[in-house]
């Protein structure tokens, strides 16, 4: 096998640990860890969601993301309501100040994403994102 593509594995996660450090460095001074932030991000895209859906979509225990939840609420970003087909269970919505929290995220993971494909042509960019997307497709199915 190539070498360069038996490894394919361990670059991407060292790319993805890069990207990462690269969005905290821009988020710092903010008021959101990078914690915080993923969890914001994924209240924003599945709104209504259960709590403990939410702890599997983001590979973190209940607890965990109770604490999460908590501190996001005590910012106003996030409210919990019961969820009304079982009464122990809660739902997660926005709360109007997210909004602009929201704003600086989408910020920050512009400035990462241009440091992360500085020197890469616009074709090579689709490319990169097109093929990324292909192997999730793959290894989702």
């Amino acid at each position: 096998m190539n070498p360069d593509l038996s490894s394919l594995g361990f670059l991407i996660a060292d790319v993805a640990k890069l990207i990462r450090r690269s969005f905290e460095r821009h988020l710092q001074g903010k008021s959101l860890t990078l914690s915080q932030t993923r969890a914001l991000l994924y209240v924003a895209k599945h709104q209504g969601c259960r709590q403990v859906e939410l702890a599997d979509m983001l590979e973190i225990k209940p607890i965990t993301l109770a604490r999460l939840i908590d501190q996001l609420e005590q910012s106003d970003l996030v409210e919990r309501r019961r969820d009304p087909g079982d009464r122990r269970a809660y739902r997660l919505f926005l709360r109007p100040k997210a909004g602009a929290e929201l704003s600086t995220i989408a910020h920050v993971a512009e400035v990462t994403r241009q440091e992360a494909l500085r020197n890469f042509s616009e074709d090579e960019a689709r490319t990169l994102i097109s093929a990324l997307q292909h192997m999730r497709t793959n290894l989702t199915s």
